[in-house]
């Protein structure tokens, strides 16, 4: 990937799981469940491409 790509990628991702944070500090009775289930897939299924291209980054001796 690109630079420019994984850039705009750890963006959106640092966006997303700012708003996890958010939803987590409701009170229990106004979290959104779907709302919060929904930000953590898509927190997780963009954190995977951001670690798979760090390691392939990291110089292994």
């Amino acid at each position: 990937m690109t630079t420019t790509m994984l850039f705009l990628i750890a963006l959106v991702s640092t966006a997303i799981w700012y708003e996890v944070s958010r939803e987590t500090m409701k009170p229990s009775k106004e979290i959104n469940n779907y709302k919060l289930i929904t930000l953590l897939s898509a927190g997780i299924l963009l954190a995977v491409p951001l670690t798979v291209s760090l390691f392939q980054n990291l110089p292994f001796y």
